[in-house]
């Protein structure tokens, strides 16, 4: 009787200790996990923790892996932004970002996730909403991220892009149209600008350059003065509307989307500088490249002087650069 006791014991200690080492060890991660961890976690280093070992060893050796360390950081760039940012372990939305400035929220959502062993195809669609109500959004992208398990571990190996285009959609027609019509009515009073500006050289490009300068500069202003929570922005692409079905503060329809481009008429435009939540200052800087190569630079700042450098040096116009004259001066 006394050993059918102590085997009994023995029999449930050892289930009771099997149970508890199960109870402790982790759940491993899924790919969906593995991919949100990767784009939106605080922790620094995330990004690169889901690329793959020779992708790593690559870049590294390039020099290039530090400057991929903002990706891991995308989440604190967004609620910085104050747009509030949330994932989902599970359903259909797998992430989703909202605006309550401007009331839009946009979810990315799963319509496919296709898991074969040790790969994982996740297939990805976005969907806009303003104030609650879904917008149409005939070119937004879908995507398929492929994930291969690696040492244990989910890492990114291919992402598939594929933009659907609608040319008979109404909205798509629409948004063209207005788009087209906002960038004509700003054409005519910069046009007047150009043919006023005085440029002692009297060179072509050096006109062109000038006028986009103040293009750039009076877009800035009108920028910060419509989204005071952000300020400036040092981003070109901001200044932009190409796409936009009403000026938001990524497509604000200020400049053309040439200019927006940062090159434009033989000219590199580059801002920078915008520091601070909202931003208070930044710097602006026009480099000759190609055909215009030798003629002088251009850069201004948030007081919107111009100033210039005959040795084409963006550095030097910053530093002591000759004023430029206001148009009619």
């Amino acid at each position: 009787m006394r050993l059918v006791a102590v085997l009994l014991f023995s029999s449930f200690f050892s289930t009771a200790g099997l149970w508890a080492k199960s109870a402790t060890q982790e759940t491993p991660q899924t790919a969906r996990q593995a991919l949100m961890e990767m784009f939106f976690s605080k922790e620094p280093g995330t990004f690169l923790k889901h690329l793959p070992a020779v992708t790593r060893a690559t870049l590294d050796k390039s020099g290039a892996l530090a400057g991929l360390q903002q990706y891991s950081l995308l989440a604190r760039q967004i609620q910085t932004q104050g747009k509030s940012l949330q994932t989902f372990e599970a359903g259909s939305v797998m992430l989703a970002t909202e605006d309550p400035k401007t009331g839009q929220r946009v979810e990315v959502v799963i319509d496919n996730d296709s898991l074969r062993g040790d790969a994982d195809d996740i297939e990805v669609s976005f969907h806009t909403y303003k104030d609650g109500q879904a917008q149409r959004t005939p070119f937004m992208p879908r995507i398929v991220f492929a994930m291969k398990m690696e040492s244990g571990l989910w890492t990114l190996y291919d992402i598939a892009v594929t933009l659907n285009l609608p040319l008979a959609d109404p909205d798509l027609l629409k948004t063209i149209s207005e788009g087209m019509k906002a960038r004509a009515s700003m054409a005519s009073p910069q046009v007047h600008v150009q043919s006023q500006t005085q440029i002692p050289t009297g060179a072509f490009g050096d006109a062109g350059a000038l006028a986009d300068i103040r293009k750039i500069l009076t877009a800035e202003a009108t920028y910060a003065a419509t989204y005071p929570a952000v300020g400036y922005t040092c981003t070109l692409s901001d200044l932009d509307g190409f796409g936009a079905a009403e000026a938001n503060e990524h497509q604000a329809m200020l400049i053309s989307s040439g200019l927006a481009s940062g090159r434009h008429q033989g000219y590199t435009f580059l801002l920078s500088g915008c520091a601070g939540v909202p931003a208070a200052s930044f710097r602006l800087t026009a480099m000759p490249t190609g055909e215009s190569y030798g003629r002088r630079a251009f850069c201004s700042d948030q007081t919107a002087a111009i100033r210039s450098s005959a040795d084409g040096n963006a550095n030097t116009c910053h530093r002591s650069g000759t004023p430029v004259p206001s148009p009619g001066n």
